[in-house]
């Protein structure tokens, strides 16, 4: 198994053991099974999840070994009318190259409410400036749109091998803190003002934002490698909040 699908399978293992989730599958297993014209065999997978405390648990996984790529996705969302922050986590790898996204992703507008800024990003800070202290890294090279849609501690670089291993820590810090962050919620005066529906109504914006090709050029890959009517269901699926497109 590569670095990347380590990466990523380790999350989702440790999102559905610690969070109680169980898997929405689909009549092949997965939700969804991809094919391409690149290669006669399957290239991946969406899996679907969701529990209790969460929205939904998406995982996406795209290997095409004729290209070299191995391409895994965990992006997991909290709730209807919750404040608290998705997480998502992408690790990649092509041909010796490995990379990596990282990312709280708000549910609210930071520099208006900087009280939940300090609940949500304070207790990750030491993570996220660990990382500057790790050789083998290398910014990822992002425009400065997806930058401003996501947040300001997310965290998006190329990697060697050796450095890819080391930002496991810091991937298990941002897990572990959203999972608490769930458990037991974001302090009264992060949230005061908020309302459920204002909530939901801002989620619907930014998903719609966060998933759109004129946003993330990544999105035209995944259009020649699956077919576009195939990656706008995906889109289709990561933008609901129930994920059951």
């Amino acid at each position: 198994m590569s670095l990347s699908a380590d990466l990523a399978n380790n999350t989702l293992d440790h999102l559905v053991a610690a969070l109680g989730l169980h898997e929405i599958a689909g009549d092949d297993g997965a939700r969804l099974v991809f094919r391409s014209p690149m290669s006669p065999e399957p290239v991946g997978q969406l899996r679907l999840f969701t529990g209790p405390d969460v929205g939904t648990v998406v995982n996406v996984t795209m290997t095409v070994p004729a290209i070299g790529l191995d391409s895994h996705m965990v992006y997991a969302f909290s709730g209807p009318g919750s404040a608290v922050p998705h997480f998502t986590v992408d690790s990649v790898q092509t041909g010796d190259m490995h990379a990596f996204h990282l990312d709280l992703v708000p549910r609210v507008d930071l520099p208006v409410n900087i009280a939940y800024c300090d609940a949500v990003y304070a207790p990750v800070n030491d993570a996220y400036e660990s990382v500057a202290a790790i050789e083998g890294l290398e910014p990822a090279h992002l425009g400065r749109r997806q930058w401003a849609v996501m947040s300001p501690w997310m965290l998006a670089h190329r990697a060697t091998a050796d450095a890819f291993v080391s930002i496991g820590a810091v991937v298990a810090a941002y897990r572990d803190h959203w999972i608490a962050l769930l458990r037991d919620g974001l302090p009264a005066e992060s949230i005061a003002g908020l309302s459920a529906s204002d909530l939901d109504a801002r989620d619907v914006r930014h998903r719609s934002v966060v998933f759109s090709p004129a946003v993330d050029p990544v999105w035209g890959m995944v259009d020649r490698l699956l077919g576009a009517e195939m990656s706008s269901h995906v889109r289709a699926i990561l933008k609901d909040p129930k994920g059951h497109v």
